[in-house]
């Protein structure tokens, strides 16, 4: 099991931008691909972005294409969310989770570990 701490949400207005950072325990970072995901007030979670275990593959929901960039850094045991042109719909707890499963994919499910969530506000 990977632990995962997320990082980097607040309060922004529309039209703003926001990083958030998801660091993750132990050694085999570089073995995970990794996903961001989200959930609204009265909403069920769903799939924001995706990155593989190497970074060259990404996956995007198409709520969010054009604006969001994830990103990785194995040497941090880290994985980003660039969040621009932020919209008051994207008003959600975020969530980081890692998929174990050891093969080379940018998926929206099957994931196996998640973090605890961080909050993102966005003002109209």
């Amino acid at each position: 099991q990977v632990q995962l701490v997320e990082s980097g949400g607040g309060l922004v207005q529309a039209g703003g931008s926001l990083r958030l950072s998801c660091s993750a325990s132990g050694r085999t970072f570089s073995y995970y691909n990794m996903g961001w995901f989200r959930q609204a007030p009265g909403k069920e979670r769903e799939f924001v972005a995706a990155i593989s275990r190497s970074g060259d593959n990404t996956n995007y929901s198409d709520s969010v294409k054009g604006r969001f960039t994830i990103s990785r850094d194995n040497a941090k045991n880290t994985v980003y969310l660039r969040m621009n042109s932020l919209k008051p719909e994207d008003t959600a707890v975020y969530y980081c989770a890692a998929d174990r499963s050891f093969r080379e994919s940018a998926l929206a499910y099957g994931y196996d570990d998640w973090g605890q969530g961080t909050q993102v506000t966005v003002s109209s």
